[in-house]
Order: C-alpha cells, then sequence, then structure tokens
C-alpha cells in the first residue's frame, strides 16, 4: 500500500483543510495518489501550482495526481486541460467523504468518475466543523471556524474560491477545543478566511467576541488561545473586553490592513480608513500594553504614486506593527484591480523591498525591548518557542516541545530571542 503524497500551497487554512484531506482520503482506502491543495490569491501563486503539478507528475509517474483548493475552484479547466492532471475537485468536494471515496473506488465503482467535480462554490451554505487532532507541531493545534467571504475588495478573488461567508456553530467549536485540549494542545489558533465575520450568518447574530469569551468561560483548562488574521474594522465590544481582561488571549493581533493611505483604500473596496485602523490599534494598546501587531500590506496597487506609498509605509510606525506581511502586488485577472492603471513592475519591487526593511527594524526593536523580561516560551521543537507575541525564542539545552516554558530572555539574535529556562 502507497500513502497519499500531499502538497499544499498558500495560507494556513489550506494546511488544515489539507489535514482534514489526510483523513478522509485514508478512510476512503485511496492509493497511490498525489495530491496538491492550490492557492489562487496571486497569478503567481496559480504559475506555482502548475510548477508544482508537473514536478511531482515527474516524481510520481505511475500515481493518480488530483488537483483541488482555490485555483482550482476558481479556474478549473486550467488544471483539466494539464496533461499531468488526473482528476480536478472543488473546495467543498474536497472536504466530503464521498469525494474520496469515489476517486478511491474507481470507475468500477459509480462508472466513469468525471475528471472536473467543482460545483458553484456560491451555493454553500455550511461550513462543516472539520475534527482533526492538530498539525504543524504538537504544541498548537487550529481549529476552522469560519470560511468564505461577503466581501469583494478589488485585489481579491478568494471569495470566488472559498464562497460567501459561513460559520461553524460555537458549540462545535468549544466541543473540538475540549478534544484538542485533551491530547495536550496547549494553544488553539482560531482561523478564517475571514475571522471577523464570524457569526452572522448564525442565529442571533452573534460575534467574534462572543465566540472568544466561551471558549474561554467553557475551556478553563485551555492555557493560550490566539486568533489568526483578523479585520480591524469588524472588532467587537467582547473582543475588546476579552483583550483587556483575558490573560489567556494572546497579545498578538495580525491585522488585514492592505494599505494606509485613504484613496487606495477606497480603491481596494476596503471598509476601513487610515485613522480607523490607526484608532484600533491605540485602543488595542491601551487595554493590553503588551499587544503587538503584525499586518498585512499590498505594494504597488494600481494608482498608487509614492505620496500615497509613503502614507502607507508610516502606517508601521503609526500602528506600531511588528511582524509584517509585504505582498508586491500582483495582477489577479478576473479582479477589477486587474483593469486599473498599474505601477511599474520594477517600482513595486522596490516599495515592498522599503515595507520590509521598515518591518525588519520594528522587529529588531521589539526583540530589543524583550531583552531581560521573563516570557511563557510555548516550544514548537526541542530548541525553539515562541512567546505570547510570537517572537521565536531559542535554548541552548533540549526543552520539552510542546510544552510552556517560563523563561528568562538574555539576548537576541537575528530575528530571534536567547532564553534560558527558570
Amino acid at each position: 500500500m502507497t500513502a497519499p503524497v500531499f502538497s499544499t500551497l498558500g495560507c494556513r487554512l489550506n494546511s488544515y483543510e489539507t489535514e482534514a484531506m489526510k483523513e478522509l482520503s485514508a478512510a476512503a482506502g485511496l492509493e497511490n495518489a498525489v495530491v496538491v491543495n492550490t492557492c489562487a490569491v496571486t497569478s503567481e501563486a496559480v504559475r506555482k501550482a502548475r510548477q508544482e503539478i508537473r514536478k511531482l507528475r515527474r516524481d510520481n509517474p505511475d500515481a493518480k495526481l488530483i488537483v483541488t483548493g482555490c485555483a482550482a475552484q476558481t479556474e478549473p479547466e486550467t488544471f483539466a486541460s494539464m496533461d499531468e492532471v488526473d482528476q480536478v475537485i472543488g473546495n467543498t468536494e474536497k472536504m466530503l467523504g464521498d469525494t474520496w471515496t469515489k476517486i478511491s473506488k474507481g470507475p468500477d465503482f459509480i462508472g466513469d468518475v468525471e475528471k472536473v467535480q467543482v460545483d458553484d462554490i456560491m451555493s454553500v451554505t455550511e461550513t462543516a466543523g472539520h475534527l482533526i487532532d492538530g498539525f504543524g507541531t504538537r504544541s498548537r493545534a487550529y481549529v476552522q471556524v469560519q470560511n468564505g467571504c461577503d466581501h469583494r475588495c478589488t485585489f481579491c478573488i478568494i471569495p470566488f474560491g472559498r464562497g460567501n461567508s459561513r460559520s461553524v456553530a460555537a458549540g462545535v467549536v468549544v466541543e473540538q477545543i475540549k478534544r484538542l485540549v485533551g491530547k495536550g494542545f496547549n494553544e488553539i489558533v482560531l482561523t478564517g478566511v475571514d475571522l471577523t465575520s464570524w457569526g452572522a450568518d448564525l442565529p442571533g447574530e452573534p460575534k467574534l467576541g462572543d465566540l472568544v469569551m466561551r471558549i474561554l468561560k467553557l475551556v478553563p483548562d485551555l492555557p493560550r488561545l490566539r486568533i489568526s488574521s483578523i479585520d480591524s474594522i469588524e472588532v467587537d465590544e467582547n473582543l475588546l473586553q476579552a483583550i483587556a481582561t483575558e490573560k489567556r488571549l494572546m497579545p498578538h493581533l495580525h491585522l488585514s490592513l492592505q494599505a494606509g493611505d485613504d484613496m487606495i483604500l477606497k480603491r481596494m473596496k476596503r471598509r476601513h480608513l487610515r485613522d480607523d485602523a490607526i484608532e484600533f490599534c491605540e485602543t488595542a494598546k491601551k487595554l493590553r500594553p503588551d499587544m503587538t501587531f503584525g499586518a498585512d500590506i499590498i505594494a504597488g496597487f494600481p494608482t498608487e504614486t509614492e505620496a500615497m506609498f509613503e502614507n502607507s509605509l508610516a502606517m508601521v510606525a503609526d500602528c506600531d506593527l511588528t511582524w509584517l506581511h509585504v505582498f508586491p502586488y500582483s495582477v489577479r485577472q478576473g479582479t477589477p484591480a486587474a483593469r486599473m492603471p498599474q505601477v511599474n513592475g520594477a517600482l513595486i519591487k522596490e516599495r515592498a523591498a522599503r515595507l520590509r526593511a521598515a518591518g525588519d527594524i520594528k522587529v529588531a526593536e521589539h526583540l530589543g525591548h524583550q531583552v531581560g523580561k521573563v516570557h511563557q516560551v510555548l516550544m514548537e521543537n526541542a530548541r525553539m518557542g515562541r512567546t505570547e507575541q510570537f517572537a521565536e525564542v531559542f535554548f541552548s539545552d533540549d526543552q520539552t516541545e510542546g510544552a510552556i516554558v517560563p523563561s528568562l530572555i538574555s539576548g537576541m539574535q537575528e530575528k530571534g530571542l536567547i532564553a534560558a529556562p527558570l
């Protein structure tokens, strides 16, 4: 028996869903197969998916090659036309046990299995709470609480790959977290495509803050709860209260800012302005002085002038951003931004480099301020863990993977801290 090979491209949610697919395909008895879980966020991501498919076909000439994920959902014909590909399945289909049973049993089971199985993602109204045992490390588990997005930012193709926003019921989320804590995970990360829209489709329209408070109340033995990327304009009062009062909620928020210039934000069709983002960061810092922020920022969005870019660059200081994810703008066909006047590619790269350099300075400042402090470090492996604010910490002696180790920060190195256990 040859176990399937999985290749995951793109976001953390894709990684989560790959783990679920491993379980579904194993239950179906799938053998001698390669599964590529693609990303569609940029044209470059689609190009990399095609490149990965060709490489995996060369490495596995006799295996059944299955393509899924967001790029398969948004442009199935692109992958169906590749000679290397045997099957294309959509984002809904990949999470169904029946799909893997049919693929595993082959044509003799249901007749000729169609090469492309991709339904209308916009018709999907529910997101199942896929119960997996966690992935990545033994210390941290990710729980998908939401999928899809109701917003239509002009640069983004993802709603057409993920569908409209839909939430996992709070009770299902709590039960999964209890199960994961029972298995020894010391940190849970809530994840989704548009996390702060959680609850809008549920009875009573609860907010993300309601879910966070419920988790912390009903799972008292959960040591650490972390939130992945959020849209700050959607943050509710209960989430602010949790930030202020719940020490088990980690003081690290990754913000979907995208730009720091009001005109560019409007052309992106974002729902916040520059001052909204600054106000949120100031509020969160007052409520939780040890709070750190990461942010997604796009460099070189269409029509961006040097003055507009300078406004985005200034946001690094104005919002006290530490962990930057900088994206050089890449044309994504099928989006409104693709039809706007484009910025020169060399200029985009130069602006992205300036943003990253500003981010590196902020990381160094943050790390420097930690020297001499005590942190509760969650060990990801024997020699490396992370602080509550997600900074990497390195040890000279082995620690227990998955343990939370009280540690004195004694120094720093490039993009990381040096510590000894107390």
